[in-house]
C-alpha cells in the first residue's frame, strides 16, 4: 500500500515493496541497506547514517588499517542524505524495488570531502564562478561473457546457441545475437533516466559499447555511469552470464574504456572553445594543457585497479603517450571532428573499471586548471602516437599511487581528505592482492568494478 506522503515517483509505483539506499565509495562501489517501503518517506526526508569508513573501503569491503575515519575517529556516523536524482526502479531484481541514490555529509551538513561525488560537486562550484558549464557525455565499453567455467568464454546468443568464436567489430550480427537482452537493457535505462544512446559490436570476442547521450549536468552524467553499470552487471546475472567493465578481460583483445567527451559552455550557452575555426578557440589549447600536465598524477583515477595496467600498454586501443591531436584515436586527447559549433575535448587514457564521479572531477579540474592558467600544451601530433617518443604516464599501480600521492597537481584536482584515504586504500590492495592466485584476481574483478 503506498502511503500519500511518499515522494511522486514512488506513489506512483505501488508494486514497490522495498527501497535500498546507496551511495558511491571511492572504488565506485555501492554501498547501502535496504528498508521496508513504509520507510521510505523517512529516508526521503531525513536521510540515514553510515559510518564515514564506508566510503573508504577496500575493494574486498574491507576496513582500511590505517584509516583516520576508523578507529582514531570512533568510527564515526555521517549522514546520508537523498541526491538530486530521487528514486529509481532496480529492474534487474526479481522483485520490484526502488533505489534511492544519496551522498554524505557530517552532523552539521558540512559536505564529506571523502565522498567522490562531492568531489565533482566542488569542481562544478568552480566551474559556475567562472559562468560556466561542461557539457559532457561517457562511452561505456563492456564484455559479456560466460564465466561459468575457468576459462572467460562469450555466451551463447539467446537466439541461436551459438558462440562467435572471434571479435566482430561493429558487427551488426553481434548485436542480433543478443537483441532480447540489448532490447530488455533499453527499456531498463529509460526507466531509471539513463539516457542509452548508440551500441555497437566492439573489437573484443563479445565487447560492446554503449554511448551516454551528452547533458550540461555533469553530476547527473556522472549518476548515469555510476548507474548504468549496476544495471548492466544486475541485468546480465538475469540472463545468466556476467557483464564486465574490467579493464582487460582477455590479454589478446582489446581492454575496455570509458571515454569522457566534454565541451564548456558560457552564461549566454556559446560552447568557449568554439571559434568557427577547425582548429577551435585559445580555451580549447589551454583546457588540453592542463589535461596533459595533470594525466601523470591523475593516472590513478583513470586505472585504479591491477588489472587496469594490463590494458595500458602500447598498441592495445589505449594511449600510453601523452599527446592531443585532431581525429587521431591514438592521442590520448582527441579533437573529434564534426561542426564547429559542437567542438569538445574526447579523453581517451581512462578504463571502464574507473569510478566515474572521480574521473569526472578529475577531468574537468584539470580543463579546467588549464584555463585558468592560460597554459599551452605542445603541438598536436600526426600520425601513430604509439610509434612516437612521448611522455608517458605511470607504467604501473604502485609507481600510479606514489605519483597520485606526491604530485603537486593532485591537491588541484581533488580535496586533500580524498587523496590521503584513496593512497591508504590502494597501498593495502596492493599489499593483499599478492596473496591472491590470477584466477582469484580474475573473480574479483570480473564482477567488481
Amino acid at each position: 500500500m503506498s502511503d500519500d506522503s511518499e515522494s511522486g515517483w514512488l506513489h506512483g509505483h505501488p508494486e514497490v515493496g522495498s527501497v535500498r539506499v546507496a551511495a558511491c565509495d571511492l572504488n565506485g562501489q555501492a554501498r547501502g541497506k535496504r528498508y521496508p517501503r513504509r520507510f521510505a518517506h523517512k529516508l526521503e526526508a531525513e536521510g540515514t547514517r553510515f559510518p564515514f569508513s564506508i566510503l573508504n573501503l577496500d575493494i574486498w569491503g574491507e576496513d582500511i588499517e590505517d584509516s583516520p575515519l576508523v578507529f582514531d575517529s570512533g568510527d564515526a556516523d555521517g549522514i546520508l542524505k537523498p541526491t538530486e536524482r530521487g528514486f529509481v526502479p532496480m529492474p534487474w531484481l526479481s522483485t520490484p524495488t526502488a533505489l534511492l541514490p544519496v551522498w554524505m555529509y557530517h552532523e552539521d551538513g558540512r559536505p564529506f570531502a571523502g565522498d567522490p561525488r562531492h568531489a565533482l560537486a566542488a569542481v562544478l562550484a568552480r566551474f559556475r564562478r567562472h559562468g560556466l558549464t561542461p557539457v559532457v557525455a561517457t562511452e561505456m565499453e563492456f564484455y559479456l561473457v560466460d564465466d561459468s567455467t575457468r576459462q572467460l568464454r562469450v555466451p551463447a546468443s539467446p537466439r541461436s546457441g551459438k558462440r562467435r568464436p572471434g571479435a566482430e567489430t561493429l558487427s551488426m550480427r553481434a548485436l542480433d545475437a543478443f537483441d532480447i537482452f540489448f532490447t530488455e537493457l533499453y527499456d531498463a535505462a529509460e526507466a531509471m533516466d539513463i539516457p542509452a544512446n548508440t551500441a555497437i559490436s566492439e573489437a573484443g570476442i563479445g565487447q560492446f559499447e554503449i554511448d551516454l547521450s551528452h547533458q550540461p549536468d555533469a553530476l547527473k552524467a556522472a549518476d548515469d555511469a555510476w548507474l548504468f553499470k549496476l544495471l548492466l552487471r544486475g541485468l546480465a546475472r538475469k540472463h545468466g552470464f556476467a557483464a564486465s567493465f574490467m579493464a582487460k578481460p582477455y590479454p589478446d583483445y582489446a581492454g575496455n574504456g570509458m571515454h569522457v567527451h566534454f565541451s564548456v559552455l558560457d552564461e549566454d550557452g556559446a560552447n568557449i572553445f568554439d571559434d568557427g575555426t577547425r582548429e577551435g578557440a585559445p580555451a580549447l589549447r589551454h583546457a588540453v594543457a592542463g589535461l596533459l600536465a595533470a594525466a601523470p598524477a591523475a593516472t590513478l583515477v583513470f586505472a585504479p585497479h591491477l588489472n587496469s595496467y594490463d590494458r595500458l600498454v602500447p598498441g592495445a586501443h589505449a594511449p600510453t603517450g601523452l599527446a592531443w591531436a585532431y581525429e587521431n584515436r591514438t592521442a590520448a586527447i582527441r579533437i573529434p571532428s564534426g561542426p564547429h559549433a559542437a567542438r569538445r575535448i574526447e579523453h581517451r587514457i581512462s578504463g571502464g573499471d574507473a569510478n566515474p564521479y572521480l574521473l569526472l572531477a578529475t577531468i574537468l579540474a584539470a580543463a579546467l586548471q588549464g584555463i585558468e592558467d592560460g597554459a599551452e600544451p605542445p603541438a598536436p601530433i600526426a600520425g601513430n602516437a604509439y610509434a612516437m617518443d612521448l611522455p608517458q604516464i605511470p607504467a604501473t599501480w604502485p609507481e600510479a599511487v606514489d605519483r597520485f600521492a606526491t604530485d603537486h597537481w593532485t591537491p588541484r584536482l581533488l580535496p586533500r581528505p580524498l587523496i590521503e584515504n584513496l593512497v591508504l586504500t590502494k597501498r593495502q590492495e596492493i599489499r593483499d592482492i599478492e596473496e591472491l592466485t590470477a584466477d582469484e584476481r580474475m573473480d574479483l574483478y570480473l564482477d567488481t568494478v
